[in-house]
């Protein structure tokens, strides 16, 4: 399926959830007291497994007009902790608490008009949104105007430090904090490829071109290369979903990018995101949004698979095995941290998974699901793989806080309480 197809038929479930009433006025009312996971629920209403939930704000509450969630991102600032989240008719942002409650400090609106997609990332405390919307272009707004808000405050598009419009609409935002690069995909220029801007100058964002030579990418992962591959070393290597394949690219001459290789699998259906498995770099992580939906992945069953790659060898990588969830749903947004995939997995909600023994047994059999978080109640008696419940997840606050965004409800602030993992 093309990008069109797959965009058309999340517009078609969103506008039949909005028909029967799932972002009603007054629908959800914020949480500000921890509902720890007992006997399976919190709060009487969550199903979860070791999580639990310390804070919870409506999309509504968050100033949302639409009251339709998104994406989310997180920025620090010394010991204060701070959430980006994305809304279809703009941007809120919320300060996580010591004790792990979610405070609404304030949003900032679209740029154009409101989309289903919105797209953000944070590098040096500058927040960088991204979306759908016609004529968008790339957000830039300082989070320091955060920190001295004694009550939550509308910003205005003046309040922005910039807006590029070397593009249009994208469908995701990727950063390089190392680098200062943001990359926007699924833009209408380079074919939907990987569009490059230098931020390093946040005021005066500059184009430094494309790398359009496979086509599409729905995400990526960007990053200065360290792993066992000595031709790459100390290089900015872009691992790429493209609809079809796991793409990477060398990006290091942004005048010059190349392709370094090109990997298929087996069961694909639609190639979203992924994530690398280790600091060494020689594994990840891919999810497929539509092989669920399809029940194309290798073994069938219609249960959340991740597929597992070795990219010891940039030139070469390849399939190495995959884990298939217990849950029926599908996969969306995945992020490594210390051998832990956080994974929103729409209608099942956070799933956090051990993959911690990856890099020793690549097949995928020893991974294990060891906690879960599910915010889409409604097809708790019949599962489904819908395109409800969370979009994605923000896993990387010191103080362990997880920031999940769901679509329909809100922002929620979960703490796992497993164990982590022993490498």
């Amino acid at each position: 399926m093309s990008v069109l197809g797959l965009q058309a038929l999340k517009t078609a479930t969103r506008e039949g959830a909005r028909a029967r009433g799932a972002f009603g006025k007054g629908k959800y009312k914020g949480k500000h007291n921890v509902s720890k996971c007992k006997n399976g629920k919190s709060d009487g209403t969550y199903s979860c497994s070791k999580i639990d939930m310390h804070g919870f704000l409506s999309h509504e509450e968050m100033g949302s007009v639409t009251r339709e969630g998104n994406d989310i991102w997180g920025w620090s600032y010394g010991k204060r902790e701070f959430g980006v989240v994305g809304q279809t008719d703009g941007t809120a942002f919320v300060e996580v608490l010591s004790n792990g409650d979610v405070k609404y400090l304030g949003r900032l609106p679209t740029q154009t008009v409101p989309s289903i997609w919105r797209d953000v990332k944070v590098i040096d405390g500058y927040a960088y949104i991204g979306s759908e919307a016609k004529d968008h272009g790339l957000q830039i707004f300082d989070l320091r105007k955060l920190l001295k808000l004694r009550e939550p405050k509308e910003f205005s598009l003046e309040d922005q430090t910039a807006v590029f419009t070397g593009f249009g609409s994208s469908h995701n935002i990727v950063a390089n904090e190392k680098t200062k690069m943001i990359y926007a995909v699924g833009t209408k220029f380079c074919s939907g490829g990987l569009y490059m801007v230098d931020v390093s100058n946040p005021a005066k964002p500059v184009d430094k071109g494309c790398a359009a030579m496979d086509g599409y990418s729905h995400d990526a992962q960007c990053v200065v290369y360290r792993g066992p591959d000595r031709e790459y070393r100390g290089r900015e290597i872009c691992f790429s979903y493209n609809e079809d394949s796991l793409t990477i690219y060398d990006v290091t001459d942004k005048s010059n990018p190349v392709v370094v290789s090109k990997v298929g699998y087996e069961g694909y259906a639609y190639t979203h995101q992924g994530w690398l498995v280790n600091d060494d770099m020689t594994h990840l992580l891919l999810d497929d949004e539509l092989d669920e939906v399809r029940n194309t992945a290798p073994g069938g069953n219609d249960k959340t698979t991740t597929y597992i790659f070795d990219v010891s060898d940039l030139k070469k990588p390849f399939f190495t095995g995959l884990w298939k969830s217990q849950a029926k749903s599908i996969d969306h947004n995945q992020y490594v941290v210390d051998g832990l995939s956080y994974q929103a997995n729409y209608a099942s909600g956070l799933r956090i998974v051990d993959v911690s023994s990856i890099p020793k047994d690549p097949s995928g059999k020893k991974v294990k699901e060891v906690g879960f978080f599910d915010v889409y109640p409604e097809d708790d008696e019949e599962p489904v793989n819908e395109f409800f419940g969370s979009w994605s997840v923000y896993p990387y606050f010191k103080s362990g806080y997880i920031l999940l965004n769901s679509i329909e409800r809100g922002v929620f602030s979960l703490k796992y309480t497993g164990r982590k993992p022993r490498n």
